[in-house]
């Protein structure tokens, strides 16, 4: 079984082993970035694909410390790039499955793998999106999930998680495609989480829509 190492986590069978050094890992990206304000629901940013990551250099580098910065300072466990405004195809996650095993790594141009009907079952829970601040609904969404993408040197990977880690890697996917999860909510309940929204306060710094 063949291992490749990078900077950013050890790669197993085209699988990222994304569980060791974690607290040193997402610390060093948080230290070396600047957090930056949250785009909201109604923001253009959020509402379109973002454009495909061509260029895997410095600047991607610094995007991402930036965007693990952003996340923690906003208590998140998932961040996409055009939540803090950035057209591009890339989300870091810091966040646990249900076994309590925290999950950092970053994936640049995921797609969700389309899973067999017997590996499709539906976990119906809150979802909250650090750009709908305040606001959860319940979702049904598959239980485990596998994204395919690269990493921050351009390296194919894929990840897996189940539970609420599976739940990540699809909301922070689809972010990058132009989706919000209460995008997936009935019209009730997609107004009741506006409605929540409208009347909590952001415990962050949020980018006001013009």
């Amino acid at each position: 079984m063949s291992q490749q190492e990078t900077d950013q986590q050890v790669i197993n069978d085209g699988f990222v082993v994304d569980t060791e050094n974690t607290e040193e890992r997402e610390q060093a990206y948080r230290e070396r970035g600047t957090a930056r304000p949250i785009t909201v629901v109604g923001n253009p940013v959020l509402h379109k694909e973002c454009k495909d990551v061509t260029e895997f250099d410095d600047k991607l580098a610094a995007l991402i410390d930036d965007m693990f910065a952003s996340q923690r300072a906003a208590e998140g466990v998932g961040l996409a790039a055009n939540q803090i405004g950035v057209d591009l195809k890339v989300f870091v996650y810091d966040c646990p499955d249900d076994d309590g095993v925290r999950h950092v790594g970053v994936v640049c141009n995921p797609v969700l793998q389309e899973l067999p009907q017997d590996q499709r079952q539906l976990d119906e829970a809150n979802e909250g999106c650090l750009s709908v601040p305040t606001a959860y609904a319940e979702l049904a969404r598959p239980d485990y999930a596998v994204v395919h993408g690269q990493d921050a040197q351009g390296n194919p990977i894929k990840v897996r998680g189940t539970g609420y880690f599976a739940r990540c890697l699809q909301h922070e996917t689809d972010h990058l495609y132009g989706y919000l999860y209460i995008d997936r909510l009935s019209k009730r309940d997609r107004k009741d989480a506006l409605k929540q929204m409208a009347e909590g306060t952001a415990r962050y710094e949020t980018v006001p829509n013009d």
